[in-house]
């Protein structure tokens, strides 16, 4: 028998590389293989993947921990309470939120947990979910996966990709239960406004929703861009969950921690399924994760690194035929326009095809995304080995657009 059939039907829709090619990087091992083969893995959104990325200070603090033999054991559930107390001050210094560590915290596997964790307990069946589109694929698979219905809200290039509260306005519905928020977005970089913020604070406490927002990527925020969170304003703390990782400011992604912050009705909530649901987070990594937030002045030195390459990949590219791409307001990634020289499911094959460079095509960030490619900038060690596939990759580009006669 095939048990899929015994599945819910978006569980038995899903595939993950065994049977079928996969075009989505993190699915199975045929990436990692991509890079034995000489391709630039520029598909994860991992800095300086393969090299290693770790701060002295934090690699001591694993060290000494490991060799003390405690990490053998869990850590409570909810997550350890020095940790907290460190994230409580960094949400207050930067996140303008004034939380209790013990009631407004709760630390994760990974933000990707998280972001299931924080929808799980408000979406089901016949509920609607608004979806900045394109975004993170995890917003879009979690709610369905959930039994949701995923509402696809376009944001435009003409608009930077900045959302309008409008395309909100007219796609909500009395079945409309929650929006899920990805600020900084991916794979756009746009870095949400606080005018616009406030309206959709403002529609959301006017529809009575939940605010689901993914902060990944708050760390890295160019040309003195202001970044606001939404709990921060009035009224939406008690209506809105926002998952945070430490993967991507702070290059930490195989630690797998990532934590949550949400009104204590919430958390109460959570912290009674926290076992069922995300079990106890690597207690090596929270000890770690501690000496992270207690000295946080490595990221500086890594968002200059991420600066000077979005900066690279714009200039490389500004002049190519066919290919447009704006300057990328946050991250470590950019969001590239191919599509005057085929979909961008298309050309990220063709650059595989090639043994130039493992990208992520544009289809699997929403509907708005089939002209699109997303390149990881912050991925490999040198600024050179960068600028090198990047080079490759425009040299090709200028290829397709000769053949195709775009000057």
């Amino acid at each position: 028998m095939d048990a899929r059939t015994k599945m819910k039907p978006a569980f038995a829709q899903t595939r993950g590389g065994l049977f079928s090619k996969v075009a989505k990087a993190d699915v199975g091992g045929g990436y990692l293989e991509l890079g034995r083969q000489g391709v630039a893995l520029m598909g994860w959104a991992d800095p300086f993947y393969p090299e290693p990325a770790i701060p002295p200070h934090v690699r001591d603090a694993l060290v000494r921990a490991i060799d003390s033999g405690f990490p053998a054991h869990y850590m409570p559930p909810v997550g350890d309470d020095a940790l907290k107390e460190e994230i409580a001050k960094k949400l207050a210094a930067f996140n303008h939120l004034q939380v209790d560590p013990r009631r407004n915290i709760i630390i994760t596997p990974g933000s990707d947990a998280g972001l299931f964790f924080s929808i799980l307990p408000f979406v089901g069946p016949g509920d609607d979910v608004m979806i900045v589109d394109p975004s993170y694929p995890n917003n879009f698979q979690a709610v369905e996966l959930l039994g949701g219905h995923a509402v696809h809200v376009p944001v435009y290039a003409r608009d930077h990709f900045q959302p309008r509260i409008e395309e909100f306005e007219r796609r909500v519905t009395p079945a409309t239960k929650a929006i899920v928020l990805t600020n900084p977005n991916n794979p756009t970089t746009a870095v949400c406004r606080r005018e616009f913020l406030q309206q959709l604070a403002g529609f959301a406490i006017r529809h009575d929703l939940i605010c689901i927002v993914d902060q990944a990527f708050e760390d890295s925020v160019f040309d003195g861009v202001e970044f606001v969170t939404l709990a921060s304003l009035p009224g939406m703390f008690e209506r809105t969950v926002t998952v945070f990782s430490i993967s991507k400011g702070m290059a930490l992604s195989g630690l797998r921690v990532g934590y949550i912050v949400a009104d204590d009705k919430v958390m109460d909530t959570m912290y009674g399924c926290a076992v069922a649901v995300i079990g106890a987070t690597n207690t090596a990594s929270q000890i770690a994760a501690r000496a992270a937030f207690r000295d946080s002045s490595f990221v500086a030195k890594y968002v200059q690194v991420f600066d000077r390459r979005r900066k690279m990949a714009y200039e490389i590219f500004s002049d190519v035929p066919g290919v447009k791409m704006a300057m990328p307001e946050s991250g470590f990634f950019c969001w590239v326009d191919v599509g005057a020289l085929g979909t961008g499911g298309e050309i990220a094959a063709r650059l595989m095809e090639q043994r130039i460079a493992a990208v992520n095509g544009g289809d699997a960030y929403g509907r708005q995304g089939r002209d699109y490619i997303r390149i990881i900038l912050g991925s490999m060690g040198s600024d050179g080995q960068v600028r090198d596939a990047l080079e490759r990759m425009a040299a090709f580009f200028r290829q397709l657009a000769a053949q195709k006669g775009l000057q």
